[in-house]
């Protein structure tokens, strides 16, 4: 009995000092300490996709500005058709504003947070972009923002 209970204690003290791998894979940075090149990448290519819907005239991006996989995924009729449900609800938009900047240390990717100010404000919405190490746009995204109760 006594041998079945140090054995139990041992092995309880073994699991509870198990080393925990604290390792952050993404950390939120500064503005100001990301290159201009990513940073204006960002803004004028979130920009110029916003504003497309506006004039109803997207012009595409070109292998400089975006990687091949956003190229083919930013089709002038899936941003329309986008575009017109945004529109419907969110009405015209006016700019954006950047919230934060992550770094992701295993991709060597930034990814850039918006808040879209529209003309109506019923409904808050983000733009995301995600900028690789060759200062392209691997990502763009926008998401409806839910309320936080108050």
């Amino acid at each position: 009995m006594k041998l079945k209970s140090i054995s139990i204690l041992l092995l309880l003290v073994i699991i509870s000092c198990k080393s925990k791998k604290n390792s952050e894979t993404s950390v939120i940075i500064e503005s100001s300490k990301v290159e201009a090149i990513k940073k204006n990448r960002a803004f004028d290519l979130g920009t110029r996709l916003l504003e497309s819907c506006n004039s109803s005239k997207f012009k595409a991006f070109t292998k400089e500005e975006a990687t091949e996989k956003v190229i083919q995924n930013a089709t002038p009729d899936k941003i329309s058709l986008t575009c017109q449900k945004i529109r419907q609800r969110n009405g015209k938009f006016n700019f954006i504003k950047l919230l934060d900047v992550t770094y992701l240390k295993e991709s060597e990717e930034y990814i850039f947070r918006y808040n879209i100010d529209y003309e109506k404000k019923y409904f808050m919405r983000e733009l995301s972009v995600t900028i690789n190490k060759d200062n392209k746009v691997s990502a763009i995204s926008t998401k409806e923002i839910k309320p936080r109760p108050m």
